[in-house]
Protein backbone atom coordinates (compact mmCIF):
# COMPACT_ATOMS: atom_id res chain seq x y z
CA UNK A 1 0.00 0.00 0.00
CA UNK A 2 1.65 3.14 -1.38
CA UNK A 3 1.27 6.41 0.69
CA UNK A 4 -1.55 7.79 -0.96
CA UNK A 5 -3.44 5.13 -0.80
CA UNK A 6 -3.26 5.04 3.02
CA UNK A 7 -3.88 8.90 2.43
CA UNK A 8 -7.10 8.20 0.91
CA UNK A 9 -7.89 5.39 3.46
CA UNK A 10 -7.76 7.17 6.33
CA UNK A 11 -8.55 10.77 4.96
CA UNK A 12 -5.64 12.21 5.21
CA UNK A 13 -5.47 15.46 3.11
CA UNK A 14 -2.12 17.05 1.89
CA UNK A 15 1.11 16.69 0.17
CA UNK A 16 3.66 18.70 2.22
CA UNK A 17 7.14 16.81 2.91
CA UNK A 18 6.59 17.44 6.39
CA UNK A 19 3.40 15.79 6.42
CA UNK A 20 4.29 12.61 4.48
CA UNK A 21 7.14 11.76 6.26
CA UNK A 22 5.64 11.82 9.40
CA UNK A 23 2.87 9.30 7.95
CA UNK A 24 5.79 7.06 5.98
CA UNK A 25 7.93 7.03 9.63
CA UNK A 26 4.31 5.68 10.95
CA UNK A 27 3.69 3.63 8.35
CA UNK A 28 6.96 1.95 9.05
CA UNK A 29 6.75 1.61 13.02
CA UNK A 30 3.28 0.33 12.32
CA UNK A 31 3.95 -3.87 12.39
CA UNK A 32 6.10 -3.89 15.44
CA UNK A 33 5.17 -3.08 19.16
CA UNK A 34 7.68 -0.08 19.64
CA UNK A 35 6.61 2.34 21.91
CA UNK A 36 5.85 5.44 19.44
CA UNK A 37 5.44 9.09 21.06
CA UNK A 38 3.47 11.72 18.74
CA UNK A 39 4.46 15.73 19.32
CA UNK A 40 2.59 18.00 18.38
CA UNK A 41 0.53 20.99 18.76
CA UNK A 42 -3.07 20.76 20.08
CA UNK A 43 -5.73 20.35 16.57
CA UNK A 44 -3.25 18.85 14.69
CA UNK A 45 -4.50 15.10 14.35
CA UNK A 46 -2.68 13.33 16.87
CA UNK A 47 -4.74 10.99 17.26
CA UNK A 48 -5.84 10.15 13.59
CA UNK A 49 -1.49 9.30 13.73
CA UNK A 50 -2.13 6.81 16.32
CA UNK A 51 -5.39 4.93 14.59
CA UNK A 52 -2.87 4.91 11.68
CA UNK A 53 -0.60 3.21 13.64
CA UNK A 54 -3.17 0.31 14.98
CA UNK A 55 -4.54 -0.27 11.85
CA UNK A 56 -1.97 -1.18 10.63
CA UNK A 57 -0.38 -3.01 13.38
CA UNK A 58 -1.26 -6.79 14.51
CA UNK A 59 -3.31 -5.53 16.76
CA UNK A 60 -6.22 -3.91 14.31
CA UNK A 61 -8.30 -6.63 15.34
CA UNK A 62 -7.85 -5.80 19.13
CA UNK A 63 -9.39 -2.82 20.86
CA UNK A 64 -7.87 0.67 20.46
CA UNK A 65 -8.78 2.85 23.22
CA UNK A 66 -8.01 6.75 23.44
CA UNK A 67 -7.45 8.45 26.57
CA UNK A 68 -7.14 11.93 27.35
CA UNK A 69 -4.94 12.45 30.51
CA UNK A 70 -5.96 15.74 31.38
CA UNK A 71 -9.15 15.29 31.53
CA UNK A 72 -9.16 12.73 34.38
CA UNK A 73 -8.71 14.31 37.82
CA UNK A 74 -5.47 13.46 39.55
CA UNK A 75 -7.30 11.32 42.74
CA UNK A 76 -9.02 8.79 39.92
CA UNK A 77 -6.44 8.18 37.19
CA UNK A 78 -4.51 5.46 38.70
CA UNK A 79 -8.26 3.39 39.25
CA UNK A 80 -8.54 4.58 35.70
CA UNK A 81 -5.57 2.92 33.80
CA UNK A 82 -4.82 0.35 36.43
CA UNK A 83 -8.48 -0.60 38.10
CA UNK A 84 -9.21 -1.11 41.71
CA UNK A 85 -9.97 -3.53 44.42
CA UNK A 86 -13.13 -3.37 46.40
CA UNK A 87 -13.00 -0.90 49.25
CA UNK A 88 -9.95 0.63 48.04
CA UNK A 89 -11.42 3.95 49.08
CA UNK A 90 -14.73 5.62 49.52
CA UNK A 91 -17.06 4.71 47.03
CA UNK A 92 -15.08 1.45 45.64
CA UNK A 93 -18.25 -0.53 45.97
CA UNK A 94 -17.04 -3.29 43.54
CA UNK A 95 -13.70 -4.45 41.86
CA UNK A 96 -12.98 -2.61 38.19
CA UNK A 97 -10.51 -3.69 35.72
CA UNK A 98 -8.19 -0.63 34.80
CA UNK A 99 -8.06 0.70 31.31
CA UNK A 100 -4.95 -1.30 30.45
CA UNK A 101 -6.49 -4.59 31.62
CA UNK A 102 -9.56 -3.98 29.49
CA UNK A 103 -7.64 -3.19 26.45
CA UNK A 104 -5.47 -6.66 26.58
CA UNK A 105 -4.22 -7.66 23.51
CA UNK A 106 -5.08 -3.81 21.43
CA UNK A 107 -3.86 -0.07 21.93
CA UNK A 108 -4.27 2.13 24.01
CA UNK A 109 -3.51 5.67 23.18
CA UNK A 110 -2.07 8.49 25.94
CA UNK A 111 -3.03 12.12 24.63
CA UNK A 112 -1.63 14.71 26.78
CA UNK A 113 0.77 12.36 28.45
CA UNK A 114 2.71 15.34 30.35
CA UNK A 115 -0.46 16.06 32.14
CA UNK A 116 0.45 12.97 34.51
CA UNK A 117 0.97 13.02 37.98
CA UNK A 118 4.28 11.83 38.76
CA UNK A 119 3.02 8.66 40.65
CA UNK A 120 1.12 7.82 38.14
CA UNK A 121 4.27 8.04 36.07
CA UNK A 122 6.30 5.67 37.86
CA UNK A 123 3.08 3.20 37.32
CA UNK A 124 3.20 3.60 34.08
CA UNK A 125 7.11 2.89 33.55
CA UNK A 126 6.94 -0.47 35.57
CA UNK A 127 4.33 -1.56 33.11
CA UNK A 128 6.56 -0.33 29.72
CA UNK A 129 8.98 -1.79 31.55
CA UNK A 130 8.10 -5.67 31.84
CA UNK A 131 4.13 -5.49 31.30
CA UNK A 132 3.23 -5.47 35.09
CA UNK A 133 0.67 -3.26 37.33
CA UNK A 134 -0.89 -3.14 40.55
CA UNK A 135 -4.35 -2.02 40.73
CA UNK A 136 -5.26 0.24 43.41
CA UNK A 137 -6.13 -1.23 47.06
CA UNK A 138 -4.30 -4.56 45.72
CA UNK A 139 -1.53 -6.52 46.21
CA UNK A 140 -1.25 -8.71 43.47
CA UNK A 141 0.68 -8.11 40.53
CA UNK A 142 -1.39 -8.41 37.17
CA UNK A 143 0.40 -8.96 33.63
CA UNK A 144 -1.27 -7.15 30.44
CA UNK A 145 -0.25 -7.13 26.79
CA UNK A 146 -0.79 -3.76 25.14
CA UNK A 147 0.66 -1.54 22.67
CA UNK A 148 1.40 2.21 24.17
CA UNK A 149 1.32 4.92 21.80
CA UNK A 150 1.79 8.77 23.73
CA UNK A 151 1.04 11.83 22.35
CA UNK A 152 1.74 15.58 24.06
CA UNK A 153 1.72 19.08 22.77
CA UNK A 154 4.45 20.08 25.29
CA UNK A 155 8.39 19.85 25.08
CA UNK A 156 8.67 16.77 27.75
CA UNK A 157 12.77 17.04 27.35
CA UNK A 158 11.73 20.56 29.37
CA UNK A 159 9.77 19.40 31.22
CA UNK A 160 11.88 16.69 32.22
CA UNK A 161 14.25 19.39 33.37
CA UNK A 162 11.71 21.33 35.26
CA UNK A 163 11.22 18.16 37.90
CA UNK A 164 7.40 17.64 36.33
CA UNK A 165 8.47 14.75 34.05
CA UNK A 166 10.21 11.67 35.15
CA UNK A 167 13.28 11.53 32.87
CA UNK A 168 13.36 7.73 33.00
CA UNK A 169 10.26 7.74 30.94
CA UNK A 170 10.78 10.13 28.97
CA UNK A 171 13.46 7.76 27.22
CA UNK A 172 11.25 5.09 27.27
CA UNK A 173 8.35 6.85 25.84
CA UNK A 174 10.75 8.30 23.32
CA UNK A 175 12.00 5.56 21.38
CA UNK A 176 10.32 6.53 18.14
CA UNK A 177 9.31 9.87 18.24
CA UNK A 178 6.90 11.34 15.32
CA UNK A 179 6.26 15.01 14.61
CA UNK A 180 3.11 16.50 13.17
CA UNK A 181 3.73 19.28 11.48
CA UNK A 182 1.51 22.37 12.59
CA UNK A 183 -0.71 24.12 9.68
CA UNK A 184 1.70 26.67 8.98
CA UNK A 185 4.07 24.77 7.97
CA UNK A 186 2.18 22.70 5.52
CA UNK A 187 1.87 25.28 2.96
CA UNK A 188 -0.93 24.77 0.30
CA UNK A 189 -2.25 21.80 2.30
CA UNK A 190 -4.34 25.03 4.06
CA UNK A 191 -6.47 25.74 0.82
CA UNK A 192 -7.01 22.12 0.43
CA UNK A 193 -8.30 21.09 3.66
CA UNK A 194 -10.38 24.13 3.16
CA UNK A 195 -12.01 22.99 -0.06
CA UNK A 196 -12.52 19.10 1.33
CA UNK A 197 -14.50 20.83 4.36
CA UNK A 198 -16.19 22.84 2.31
CA UNK A 199 -17.67 19.81 0.27
CA UNK A 200 -18.32 18.12 2.85
CA UNK A 201 -20.69 20.66 4.55
CA UNK A 202 -22.47 21.49 1.45
CA UNK A 203 -23.41 18.15 0.98
CA UNK A 204 -24.11 18.12 5.14
CA UNK A 205 -26.28 21.34 4.87
CA UNK A 206 -28.00 20.96 1.13
CA UNK A 207 -26.20 24.44 0.38
CA UNK A 208 -23.80 25.95 -2.21
CA UNK A 209 -19.99 25.36 -1.35
CA UNK A 210 -18.21 28.07 0.20
CA UNK A 211 -15.71 29.21 -2.30
CA UNK A 212 -12.81 31.86 -1.26
CA UNK A 213 -11.87 34.68 -3.63
CA UNK A 214 -8.27 35.32 -4.22
CA UNK A 215 -7.80 37.59 -2.06
CA UNK A 216 -9.08 35.57 0.81
CA UNK A 217 -7.18 32.90 -0.56
CA UNK A 218 -3.93 34.57 0.24
CA UNK A 219 -5.24 36.28 3.76
CA UNK A 220 -6.14 32.14 4.45
CA UNK A 221 -2.66 31.01 3.29
CA UNK A 222 -0.70 33.42 5.34
CA UNK A 223 -2.77 33.02 8.54
CA UNK A 224 -0.64 31.19 11.41
CA UNK A 225 -3.80 28.98 12.33
CA UNK A 226 -3.12 28.70 16.71
CA UNK A 227 -5.95 25.90 16.74
CA UNK A 228 -4.17 24.21 13.40
CA UNK A 229 -6.98 21.84 11.61
CA UNK A 230 -9.87 22.13 14.35
CA UNK A 231 -9.93 25.85 13.79
CA UNK A 232 -10.09 25.49 9.93
CA UNK A 233 -12.61 23.36 10.38
CA UNK A 234 -14.38 25.18 12.33
CA UNK A 235 -13.94 28.41 10.41
CA UNK A 236 -15.18 26.65 7.65
CA UNK A 237 -18.50 25.82 8.96
CA UNK A 238 -19.09 29.28 10.39
CA UNK A 239 -18.89 30.86 7.03
CA UNK A 240 -21.12 27.87 5.39
CA UNK A 241 -23.77 28.76 7.86
CA UNK A 242 -23.93 32.42 9.22
CA UNK A 243 -22.54 33.85 5.22
CA UNK A 244 -25.63 34.20 2.68
CA UNK A 245 -22.97 34.94 -0.01
CA UNK A 246 -20.62 32.00 -0.06
CA UNK A 247 -18.40 33.69 -2.19
CA UNK A 248 -15.98 34.77 0.23
CA UNK A 249 -13.81 38.21 0.13
CA UNK A 250 -10.80 39.03 2.26
CA UNK A 251 -12.43 41.47 4.31
CA UNK A 252 -15.55 39.22 4.71
CA UNK A 253 -12.55 36.29 5.67
CA UNK A 254 -11.10 38.65 8.28
CA UNK A 255 -14.26 38.71 10.92
CA UNK A 256 -13.80 35.50 11.14
CA UNK A 257 -10.17 35.29 12.57
CA UNK A 258 -9.25 36.26 15.74
CA UNK A 259 -7.28 39.60 15.64
CA UNK A 260 -5.03 39.25 18.19
CA UNK A 261 -3.90 36.07 16.46
CA UNK A 262 -3.66 37.57 13.32
CA UNK A 263 -1.21 40.20 14.62
CA UNK A 264 1.28 37.40 15.27
CA UNK A 265 3.94 36.26 12.93
CA UNK A 266 3.68 32.94 11.98
CA UNK A 267 6.39 30.84 13.36
CA UNK A 268 7.86 28.16 10.57
CA UNK A 269 11.07 27.29 12.36
CA UNK A 270 12.03 24.26 14.19
CA UNK A 271 9.49 23.43 17.34
CA UNK A 272 12.32 22.61 19.40
CA UNK A 273 14.17 26.00 19.08
CA UNK A 274 11.48 27.72 19.48
CA UNK A 275 10.19 26.43 23.18
CA UNK A 276 13.34 26.61 24.52
CA UNK A 277 13.21 30.66 24.54
CA UNK A 278 9.39 30.87 25.62
CA UNK A 279 8.53 31.70 29.03
CA UNK A 280 5.60 30.68 31.45
CA UNK A 281 3.46 33.25 32.94
CA UNK A 282 5.07 32.56 36.34
CA UNK A 283 8.55 32.75 35.12
CA UNK A 284 7.79 36.50 34.12
CA UNK A 285 6.17 37.21 37.28
CA UNK A 286 8.89 36.19 39.21
CA UNK A 287 11.09 38.60 37.47
CA UNK A 288 9.04 41.52 37.84
CA UNK A 289 8.88 40.97 41.84
CA UNK A 290 12.42 40.69 41.92
CA UNK A 291 13.06 43.69 39.63
CA UNK A 292 10.40 45.44 41.85
CA UNK A 293 12.97 44.16 45.14
CA UNK A 294 15.98 45.52 43.58
CA UNK A 295 14.58 48.57 42.75
CA UNK A 296 13.33 49.07 46.66
CA UNK A 297 16.75 48.55 47.84
CA UNK A 298 18.14 50.59 45.98
CA UNK A 299 15.45 53.01 46.90
CA UNK A 300 16.55 52.61 50.20
CA UNK A 301 20.27 52.95 50.05
CA UNK A 302 19.47 56.35 48.20
CA UNK A 303 17.52 57.23 51.17
CA UNK A 304 19.81 56.82 53.91
CA UNK A 305 22.46 57.91 52.03
CA UNK A 306 20.43 61.30 52.20
CA UNK A 307 20.20 60.80 55.45
CA UNK A 308 24.03 60.88 56.05
CA UNK A 309 25.23 63.35 53.39
CA UNK A 310 22.60 66.17 53.02
CA UNK A 311 22.88 69.40 54.56
CA UNK A 312 19.04 70.02 55.61
CA UNK A 313 18.29 67.04 57.50
CA UNK A 314 15.86 69.02 59.44
CA UNK A 315 13.77 68.97 55.93
CA UNK A 316 14.10 65.88 55.25
CA UNK A 317 12.73 64.19 58.52
CA UNK A 318 10.02 66.52 58.60
CA UNK A 319 8.62 65.97 55.24
CA UNK A 320 9.42 61.86 54.90
CA UNK A 321 9.10 60.87 58.27
CA UNK A 322 6.38 58.00 57.87
CA UNK A 323 8.61 57.13 54.88
CA UNK A 324 12.27 57.14 56.45
CA UNK A 325 10.72 54.88 59.52
CA UNK A 326 8.97 52.35 56.78
CA UNK A 327 12.25 52.65 55.20
CA UNK A 328 14.34 51.50 58.33
CA UNK A 329 11.81 49.02 59.64
CA UNK A 330 11.44 47.22 55.97
CA UNK A 331 15.50 46.95 55.37
CA UNK A 332 15.97 45.14 58.45
CA UNK A 333 13.15 43.15 58.36
CA UNK A 334 13.09 42.20 54.74
CA UNK A 335 16.48 42.03 53.81
CA UNK A 336 17.93 40.70 56.96
CA UNK A 337 20.95 43.46 56.37
CA UNK A 338 24.48 42.57 58.33
CA UNK A 339 26.14 45.64 56.96
CA UNK A 340 26.26 48.43 59.79
CA UNK A 341 24.90 52.05 59.24
CA UNK A 342 26.57 55.02 60.11
CA UNK A 343 24.62 57.91 60.91
CA UNK A 344 26.58 61.45 61.28
CA UNK A 345 25.33 63.83 63.13
CA UNK A 346 26.76 67.63 63.24
CA UNK A 347 26.66 70.43 65.70
CA UNK A 348 23.00 70.99 65.44
CA UNK A 349 19.53 69.14 67.17
CA UNK A 350 16.81 67.83 65.94
CA UNK A 351 13.76 69.68 66.96
CA UNK A 352 10.74 68.24 68.71
CA UNK A 353 7.90 69.26 66.87
CA UNK A 354 4.87 68.39 69.22
CA UNK A 355 2.60 67.88 66.66
CA UNK A 356 4.72 65.42 65.05
CA UNK A 357 6.02 62.69 67.53
CA UNK A 358 9.38 62.45 65.85
CA UNK A 359 11.21 58.59 66.89
CA UNK A 360 14.88 60.70 66.76
CA UNK A 361 14.68 63.43 69.94
CA UNK A 362 17.72 65.42 70.46
CA UNK A 363 18.82 63.65 73.71
CA UNK A 364 19.30 61.05 70.98
CA UNK A 365 22.54 62.05 69.55
CA UNK A 366 24.56 59.22 68.00
CA UNK A 367 28.27 59.36 67.79
CA UNK A 368 30.63 60.08 64.84
CA UNK A 369 32.12 56.64 64.97
CA UNK A 370 29.54 54.58 66.69
CA UNK A 371 28.04 51.81 64.10
CA UNK A 372 24.41 50.55 64.75
CA UNK A 373 23.04 47.93 62.65
CA UNK A 374 19.54 48.20 61.38
CA UNK A 375 18.43 45.46 63.44
CA UNK A 376 20.10 47.16 66.88
CA UNK A 377 18.34 50.54 65.84
CA UNK A 378 15.06 49.24 65.49
CA UNK A 379 15.06 47.60 69.04
CA UNK A 380 16.22 51.08 70.20
CA UNK A 381 13.36 52.98 68.56
CA UNK A 382 10.78 50.45 69.39
CA UNK A 383 12.06 51.28 73.45
CA UNK A 384 12.16 54.90 73.24
CA UNK A 385 8.63 54.67 71.09
CA UNK A 386 6.79 52.67 74.03
CA UNK A 387 9.00 54.64 76.62
CA UNK A 388 7.34 58.10 75.15
CA UNK A 389 3.88 56.72 75.30
CA UNK A 390 4.05 55.02 78.76
CA UNK A 391 3.72 51.91 77.08
CA UNK A 392 0.89 52.35 75.34
CA UNK A 393 1.43 49.66 72.17
CA UNK A 394 -1.11 51.19 69.81
CA UNK A 395 0.03 55.00 70.16
CA UNK A 396 3.61 53.61 69.86
CA UNK A 397 2.70 51.86 66.72
CA UNK A 398 1.33 54.54 65.19
CA UNK A 399 4.46 57.06 66.08
CA UNK A 400 6.65 53.99 64.11
CA UNK A 401 4.65 54.18 61.67
CA UNK A 402 3.89 50.35 61.40
CA UNK A 403 0.50 48.37 62.26
CA UNK A 404 -0.15 47.14 66.25
CA UNK A 405 0.15 43.61 64.90
CA UNK A 406 3.71 43.81 63.86
CA UNK A 407 4.62 46.03 66.73
CA UNK A 408 3.91 42.82 68.89
CA UNK A 409 5.80 40.72 67.04
CA UNK A 410 8.74 42.74 67.31
CA UNK A 411 8.20 42.92 70.89
CA UNK A 412 8.51 39.34 71.25
CA UNK A 413 11.19 39.14 69.07
CA UNK A 414 13.34 41.31 70.69
CA UNK A 415 11.80 40.28 74.49
CA UNK A 416 11.06 43.24 75.36
CA UNK A 417 7.89 42.39 77.03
Amino acid sequence: MNLQQIKNRFGIIGNSPRLNYALETAVKVAPTDITVYIQGESGVGKESFSKIIHQLSNRKHGPFFAINCGAIPEGTINSELFGHEKGAFTGAIDNRKGYFETVNGGTIFLDEIGELPLETQSRLLRLLENGEFIKVGSSKVQTTDVRIITATNKDLFAETQNGKFREDLYYRLSTLPIKVPALRERGSDVYLLFRKFAFDLAEKYHSPEVELQPDAEELLLKYSWPGNIRQLKNLTEQLAVLEQDHHISAVTLKKYLPEQARQLPALTSGGAQSSSSDFSERDIFYKVLFDMRNEMSDLKKIVLELLKNSGSKEEILQGNEAIIQRVLSEASTQENVSDEMTIHRTEEQLPVDDGHHYIIEPEDSVNLEENLSLEDKEEELIKKALLRNNGKRKRAARDLGISERTLYRKIKQYELD
